[in-house]
């Protein structure tokens, strides 16, 4: 069974790192943040996890109350969104290539 994508049903200002960047003319979806990205599974190391969970935790405990939750899942957007500003400096054959390219 084919999987309908949700990407026709996405808000293209999320797709441009722009989730919090709305004009006052154009209408928010309803509900919360989450239900209106995409679903995309992806690896990662043990110590990524838990560095991740550590950072999301610290940041979670020290903002103001209300507003966004901070976590592991928002630290990774803001990661690809920092990587995909880069994606130009990008080269190698490899992950330790990839990240030396875009670091230096």
């Amino acid at each position: 069974m084919k999987r309908k994508s949700a990407r026709s049903n996405s808000d293209p200002q999320l797709s441009d790192g722009a989730a919090g960047a709305r004009s006052k003319d154009s209408k928010q979806p309803a509900g919360p943040l989450y239900m209106r990205l995409e679903r995309k599974e992806t690896r990662l190391r043990s110590d990524q996890y838990a560095r991740l969970t550590e950072y999301s935790r610290a940041l979670s405990r020290a903002k103001n109350e209300g507003g966004e939750r901070i976590t592991e899942n928002t630290l990774i957007r803001v990661a690809i969104d920092l990587l995909l500003e880069r994606a130009d400096k990008l080269q190698g054959s490899n992950e330790a290539e990839l990240r030396k390219s875009v670091s230096s």
